[in-house]
Parts: structure tokens; C-alpha cells; sequence
């Protein structure tokens, strides 16, 4: 197994996102050689890859022909060829994290079986193949959430079911609906695993979305919960840990809800925005855990270095075209606050552009700086 002492491994990365481009920006201060598969040209990664390949992460032969020769495999989204990962692996190929956990995790209707089976607490829920049979849905059900099984993420593939009155508007494709849960806080933690089912953990997230495009908006560390509230959240990530022996980075997110219940919402096994902070807020950040899992490497030290806040960048509202980031050199003169812009050159409403960190000695004047730096940037055409 390859370590720091040896010939520095080639790592390939299903792909090229802003998250891939993170990974990467942390594997060149190990001299890691990463190569990048994504089918748009002009992505996150594609100017900074040691190899950029233009191709379909999800089409097989694509996939197997990308992985010729690399080290490692990992990816930076779940919706890839996970039957090629799969073929690859069973002939030796070192793919982390685990391709036959990506095939259920992707699957929103596999994760919540995976959460029964574990008994792991999650919201109650139906899985439906139509609209037909969203319609046979007893009315002491709704309100609900109706998801996708597949592709949605960042609030899409997410409709909102107030009642019956609102079915019409649901998706005709295999789902989940969820029971709405009355919640005091969303948030969010991230383990890193070795394989053998044990893991560490980074301290734990609150996020606070934009109220109509379901997008996170703030991340705040630390969230506010009580011991006994992050003891349990710990115990369920390590009770996934043991049952998937995952081996590299897992967020999950969970809601606390009104009556104080600890309920797992969605997991992820990549490198993801509730980590974000990690990058100034800790000793070792999410994406530096995630290679070290993945190459085998000793585990850094997730705890953290200060309280801090993410924004993200959202391209504003009506807006669409080459950006221009308003009001950056005030952000920029600020002490305590990191710019990240995600080599995306073309904005959209809504569109995730980059994020910026705030630090602080506590965690109120992270979020009062954050909220001065918050409305002194916007991005336009």
C-alpha cells in the first residue's frame, strides 16, 4: 500500500466539479499526479488536472478506458458508471470509496432501506414507481417531501407536497416521499473512514439554506448541540461506518426536529459543501482526509482550529452571462476571510460560484462578520 515514503501514486477522479478542483488543490501540495474525467470541457478541474479527459463519466467503456493505468480511482459525484467501478475493482483496481456503496447511495430509495436495516432513525417514508401511486398516499401523510431516486441534488429533483391538492405537480418516476418533519436545525456530519469500519469525525456543521431555492447558504461551525445531542449524531455515523466499512469521506446530514429527535436525512460518500470550512476552520480539512482514506495514508487531525461561517457564492437572481464578482476587493481587504471561486466564468441564477469563509474567536463574531461580508459581494453580469 502506497505511503508518503514511496513513489507518489497517479489518482483518478470521476468528475470535475468544484469539489474536484479542491481535491486537486490539496493533492498538489503532495505532488499527487490526479487525473479528471468529465464531459464538460470547460469544468472546475479541466485547467488544473495533471490530465484532463473530455468524456462521460457515466458510459462505461468510457470509464474503463480512464482508469487504465491509475493508482487510484475516487470520485467527486455519485452519478457515475458504478458497474465499471465494480468490474474494475473485482479485478484489483483500487476504487474508494467502495463502488457497491456509491450504487446504493445514489439510489435515495436504497439509502432510507439501507437506514431501516441498520436501524438508523430517519423520517418516515414511502417509495412509489408513479404519480398513480402517489395519488394512493393516505392523506394523514401529506405534507411531504417527493424526491427523485436518482440525479437530484442542490434542491433539484425536490418537490415540496402540501396536500393532496398539490399531486399534480409531483413527479411520474421512481421516488420517495417523506413525511415533513417539524425541525430546529439542519445539520451536518463528516466522517472519514479506513475500511476496517472505524472512522473519525469532524465537528459537526449547521446549515441554514436560502429560503426558495434550497440551497445551503450559511454553514456555521459549531452548530449548537448539546453533548448528549452530538454523542448520538457521533454513534449513528460510526454505526455506518461499521456497516458500509466505507474507506474515505462520508457526509450525512441529519435534522434535529422539534421534539429533539436525531434523524439522518442524506448521506454522501465524497468530499461535500457542509465541509467546506474545513479548509481554514480545521487542522486538516475535508479533502486532505479524503485522500489520505483513499491512499491508504495516516489520518490528519479533524478538530478545529476556530469557530467559522461558509457563504456561498450564488449567481444573483436575473443574471446570466459572463460573471463579474461586485464588491470583491472590499471582501478580499477583510482579515479573517477566505475567498474560493470555483473556475466557473459564466454565471446563472442560483449557480453555485464559489463560497467564502469567515473566521472568528467565537462563533457570533464568525456570523456577524459573515454577515457584513455577506452583502457586500454580489454576482452579476
Amino acid at each position: 500500500m502506497p505511503n508518503p515514503n514511496n513513489s507518489i501514486p497517479t489518482l483518478g477522479i470521476l468528475g470535475g466539479g468544484q469539489l474536484g478542483r479542491m481535491l486537486i488543490q490539496e493533492a498538489l501540495n503532495w505532488n499527487i499526479q490526479v487525473h479528471v474525467l468529465d464531459p464538460d470541457k470547460n469544468c472546475p478541474c479541466a485547467d488544473i488536472a495533471s490530465k484532463f479527459v473530455c468524456g462521460d463519466f457515466r458510459d462505461y467503456e468510457t470509464v474503463i478506458e480512464f482508469c487504465k493505468g491509475l493508482d487510484f480511482i475516487t470520485i467527486e459525484i455519485e452519478q457515475v458508471n458504478t458497474e465499471a467501478l465494480l468490474k474494475l475493482s473485482s479485478e484489483g483496481a483500487q476504487v474508494f470509496p467502495q463502488p457497491e456503496l456509491v450504487d446504493m447511495i445514489k439510489d435515495k430509495g436504497l439509502q432510507k432501506q439501507f437506514y431501516t436495516e441498520n436501524a438508523i432513525p430517519t423520517s418516515d417514508f414511502r417509495l412509489l414507481n408513479s404519480r398513480e401511486e402517489l395519488e394512493q398516499l393516505s392523506d394523514d401523510f401529506f405534507p411531504c417531501f417527493q424526491k427523485t431516486r436518482r440525479d437530484g441534488y442542490d434542491g433539484k429533483g425536490v418537490q415540496f407536497l402540501s396536500g393532496r391538492g398539490d399531486i399534480s405537480k409531483g413527479f411520474d418516476s421512481p421516488s420517495l416521499v417523506e413525511k415533513a418533519v417539524s425541525i430546529q436545525m439542519e445539520f451536518a456530519l463528516i466522517g472519514v473512514g479506513n475500511g476496517l469500519g472505524e472512522c473519525s469525525i469532524f465537528p459537526p456543521v449547521e446549515m441554514e439554506f436560502h429560503p426558495g431555492e434550497n440551497l445551503v447558504e450559511y454553514l456555521i461551525v459549531p452548530a449548537e448541540l448539546t453533548d448528549s445531542q452530538l454523542h448520538e449524531a457521533g454513534t449513528i455515523v460510526r454505526r455506518i461506518f461499521k456497516a458500509t466499512q466505507l474507506r474515505g469521506l462520508l457526509a450525512v446530514e441529519f435534522f434535529l426536529s422539534a421534539e429533539g429527535r436525531i434523524l439522518v436525512n442524506e448521506m454522501a460518500p465524497r468530499p461535500h459543501n457542509s465541509g467546506h470550512t474545513t479548509i481554514e476552520g480545521n487542522f486538516s480539512s475535508q479533502f486532505a482526509e479524503h485522500l489520505r482514506a483513499v491512499l491508504g495514508w495516516p489520518a490528519g487531525d479533524t478538530s478545529l482550529r476556530c469557530a467559522s461561517v461558509m457563504i456561498n457564492l450564488l449567481g444573483a437572481e436575473g443574471h446570466s452571462g459572463k460573471a463579474v464578482y461586485e464588491g470583491l476587493s472590499d471582501v478580499l481587504a477583510a482579515p479573517g476571510v477566505y475567498v474560493h471561486l470555483y473556475g466557473k466564468y459564466v454565471t446563472k441564477p442560483y449557480r453555485k460560484m464559489g463560497h467564502i469563509t469567515v473566521l472568528g474567536s467565537n462563533r457570533q463574531e464568525a456570523r456577524d462578520k459573515a454577515d457584513l461580508i455577506r452583502n457586500s459581494i454580489k454576482i452579476v453580469t
